[in-house]
């Protein structure tokens, strides 16, 4: 099971959401969140944004909690590229590209990790149970004396 998040159309360059990008990756979306939060980059603040809306995302349609949530895919791609001139010297200009982005990212809801239960732990449990089925026929058996 998995939520798809795509954010498209970010006024930011791709190199500097690339940035964060490792940083990011090291964490569960939980804890990259609280990274996140304490960013001094623009593009922190921008992941955060994302990153707390596939999250919303991800517990509304997979119905898990966040901290059973992964990264499955986080990537950043490059968007349009607007044309745009700066004047120059001698009246000629200077051309410039304003770039934009957009950020995929693919949760995933982790399955709970389940201890083995050894074979003397079973034993236990059935030497409890046997114990508990003998309690009780000897009480059945007490009761059925003292109605006769």
């Amino acid at each position: 099971m998995e939520s798809l998040t795509y954010f498209k159309n970010l006024k930011i360059t791709p190199k500097k959401m690339r940035f964060l990008l490792p940083e990011i990756k090291k964490y569960k979306p939980a804890q990259a969140l609280e990274y996140l939060m304490y960013s001094p980059y623009r593009s922190g603040k921008i992941f955060y944004q994302v990153l707390h809306s596939a999250i919303a995302n991800a517990k509304s349609s997979l119905k898990v909690s966040e901290d059973m949530l992964k990264f499955k895919l986080l990537t950043v791609e490059a968007g349009q590229a607007l044309k745009r001139y700066l004047p120059n010297a001698r009246g000629s200009v200077r051309p410039f590209k304003r770039r934009y982005c957009h950020v995929k990212m693919i949760l995933t809801a982790a399955k709970p990790v389940q201890t083995p239960v050894k074979k003397e732990m079973k034993e236990e449990i059935k030497a409890k149970s046997e114990v508990k089925s003998q309690k009780k026929a000897l009480k059945a058996g007490k009761n059925d004396k003292k109605t006769t």
